[in-house]
This record gives structure tokens, C-alpha cells and sequence, in this order.
């Protein structure tokens, strides 16, 4: 098995409040927009390689409760808060506000939640995350979005199962044993396992469970779990843990013994250091201009990835790309140079962005082999920053 990591880097300029993000202008008035964002990721691969990887709302406003979406890819992904959008008056009221209760939690059960695609949905997010955009008839890529049999016989790529988790753990209701102020969460990592590699179109049933608790002072880390079987068969495909940082939320326990929980093996991901010799292969990939307006198609209609004003009150000079669409881009870049495109290969992710990627720009994965893993980068060429990186 050859192990893949990566790491990005993003900050983001939101506040989120159940289930509408705010962002406050110097006037006061606050920007609401129903949509979540992701804020980090590293990612880790797994694979098994050959011999040679605007309403408008015053500040003191009252919320009031809105529909939820009914679609799955809608619904809560993950966020960001800038420090600067937040008084430390108003933080500390955020935190007085926050209570975790650790039995109540972990005994909690989610209800059973259901997610259908079909070969559309897995081609235009093969599109969407850059496949035959530079070559239509691409021997190791035609495949996601074209079969000579018909379109139920396309494959899927591994990162398609990234969606199947969003809206299975609704951190934007109330769960016993769980009161925080959702301007202060941050989603902070995501693991998927894949145990087959995924049909084309297929109703899948998603069971959700807390398998993490950790107090860390003034941050309580919450892990959750999203286990999806095939509706037909019952067969378990894959499987997304989601870290989600909630500040404020933390000193639960006794700072002399901080409470720490964790249901699932503690080996599953390992440290990885990036190499200083020159990478073993390096695969260039450009974005297109209208990337983000693409991948949003897949369910991620969050305007700071479409809506120039609402890009730059986030304080970027334009909308960014979806951080679920770079990992995308990296995990194909691997599947090209080291799985000589056999994305089947690909059994594992963990990913967690650093920085932000704008539309258009060129990224840049370095791959090195060592040992049974393959360790990676993925940088923006035009500014020269690491945005992914691991192994």
C-alpha cells in the first residue's frame, strides 16, 4: 500500500450562524447568505501502487428560524471565521453561550439520512474538478464522463464520495449534549475511506454517529462519522469522519485531566515531512477561468466561489475555488502520474486546505516516492504557495 498526504492553506473571511453566514461591513450592517464554506483540509491517500503517488440585517439582529434545505449537497459543509469579524466582547458572548456534555453527546443517535446521484451528478463533477478539460479524448480520464456501452457504465472518481457526508451530521440544529455558537466553528479535517470503488448512480443510506471528543481549553474538537451503504444491497461503500474545531466550546473537563475520546483506530494517518530532494514526477494542471462557476453545480452554491462583491467583502479580489475542488485536482493528478490512471488504486483521503486557490490559476503537484508511500505537494505556480501538501 503506498500512503498519499496533503496539506492546503485557506483563511477565510465569514461568520457563521447556524444556517446562515454572515459578513459585517464598517457600517454595521451584516450580509446574510444561506451557505457554509470549507476553511482546512489535509488530505491522505491510500493507494496501491505498482513497484516503480443580500439580505440586509442590523447588528444587534434577532434570527429568526428558515427552511432547511431538503438536498443533501445543500446543506452544511463546513467554515471559516476571520478574527477580525469578531470583537473580543462578542466572542467572549459566544463562548459564555457554549456548553459541551460529554454523555449526552456520544449517546446521541442522528437519524438515519438518505443521498442519490446518478452518472450525471458523477460526470459534471468529474468535469468539475478538471478532467478532459485540456485534452477531450484523454485516455485516463474519458472515462468519468464517457463510456462506449453508455453513460451507466462511466467510473467514478474517489473524491466523489466527499459529497455523500454533507448535511448527514446537521451541526446547524440542536443535538443533546452540544451547545456552541456556530460564528465560532471550524471545519477542520475530513477522512474517507472507500471499500469498492463507487457504482455510477446509486440511492445511499447514511448512518451518522460522534466517534471523537476532545477538550483542548478553549476549543472543543468534535468528530463525527458518516458510514454510507448501498440502499439496494446493503452494502457499506465508504465512509467520511469529519474533525470540526468548535471555539469556545472547550473547558468542559478538569484542565488537569482534559477530557479525550476516540472511537476508531489511532494509526489510520501518520506524520508526514515534505522531502528536500527533487520530486519523483510533477504533473501541471491549470484551472479554468469559470472552474469554480462549474464545480458549483455539484451542490457547493456558496457565493464567495461566484459573486465578485460578495468575494471581496470576504476580503479576496475575487471569488476563490472550492477547496473540495482542489483536493480534486490533486487526488486526479496522483491517480495520472502515479496510478498510471487507475483511480481503483486510491483507498483512502484525509484532506485539510491552507491557502486558497483563484480560478485560472496553474497548480502544480510534486510527488515523491518513499517507501511503501507517496509523499506530495501541490502548489499555486503563479504565486509560488504551497495549497496542498502531505502524503
Amino acid at each position: 500500500m503506498r500512503h498519499i498526504k496533503k496539506r492546503s492553506q485557506a483563511a477565510l473571511s465569514i461568520i457563521i450562524d447556524g444556517s446562515l453566514t454572515f459578513l459585517t461591513l464598517t457600517d454595521g450592517t451584516v450580509l446574510a447568505h444561506r451557505f457554509f464554506i470549507i476553511r482546512s483540509h489535509q488530505m491522505t491517500i491510500t493507494i496501491q501502487c505498482p513497484q516503480e503517488s443580500s439580505q440586509k440585517i442590523q447588528s444587534n439582529r434577532t434570527l429568526l428560524s428558515s427552511p432547511t434545505p431538503s438536498s443533501p449537497s445543500s446543506s452544511f459543509s463546513n467554515g471559516s471565521i476571520h478574527p477580525r469579524q469578531i470583537s473580543a466582547e462578542a466572542e467572549a458572548a459566544m463562548e459564555d453561550s457554549s456548553r459541551v456534555d460529554p454523555q449526552l453527546l456520544l449517546s446521541h443517535k442522528f437519524p438515519e439520512g438518505t443521498y442519490t446521484y446518478t452518472e450525471r451528478d458523477v460526470a459534471l463533477y468529474a468535469l468539475g474538478v478538471g478532467a478532459c478539460a485540456h485534452d477531450a479524448v484523454d485516455a485516463d480520464e474519458l472515462k468519468y464522463v464517457h463510456h462506449e456501452s453508455g453513460l451507466r457504465f462511466i467510473q467514478v472518481l474517489p473524491t466523489f464520495a466527499a459529497l455523500f457526508s454533507l448535511g448527514a451530521v446537521p451541526l446547524d440544529k440542536d443535538i443533546p449534549g452540544l451547545r456552541f455558537d456556530p460564528r465560532l466553528l471550524l471545519h477542520g479535517q475530513q477522512y474517507i475511506e472507500l471499500y469498492r470503488p463507487l457504482p455510477s448512480r446509486a440511492t445511499l443510506k447514511n448512518k451518522a454517529s460522534v466517534v471523537g471528543l476532545h477538550d483542548k481549553g478553549k476549543a472543543a474538537v468534535l468528530e463525527t462519522e458518516v458510514r454510507c451503504f448501498d440502499e439496494g444491497s446493503g452494502e457499506l461503500l465508504c465512509m467520511n469522519r469529519i474533525t470540526t474545531y468548535l471555539r469556545g466550546a472547550g473547558g468542559f473537563s478538569e484542565s488537569s485531566k482534559p477530557y479525550s475520546y476516540s472511537n476508531y483506530p489511532p494509526n489510520q494517518v501518520s506524520a508526514i515531512r515534505i522531502p528536500k530532494e527533487q520530486p519523483f514526477s510533477v504533473f501541471e494542471d491549470q484551472t479554468q477561468p469559470s472552474q469554480a462557476l462549474l464545480y458549483r453545480l455539484s451542490g457547493d452554491y456558496n457565493p464567495l466561489h461566484s459573486d465578485p462583491t460578495f468575494a471581496k467583502v470576504a476580503g479576496f479580489s475575487r471569488p476563490i475555488l472550492h477547496g473540495l475542488c482542489t483536493l480534486g485536482f490533486a487526488v486526479r493528478a496522483i491517480i495520472k502520474r502515479i496510478c498510471r490512471g487507475d483511480s481503483s488504486m486510491v483507498k483512502n483521503i484525509l484532506g485539510r486546505f491552507l491557502l486558497h486557490v483563484y480560478p485560472g490559476e496553474t497548480l502544480m503537484t510534486e510527488m515523491w516516492i518513499e517507501g511503501s508511500r507517496v509523499i506530495y505537494q501541490t502548489k499555486v505556480k503563479e504565486r509560488n504557495r504551497a495549497v496542498l501538501s502531505g502524503a
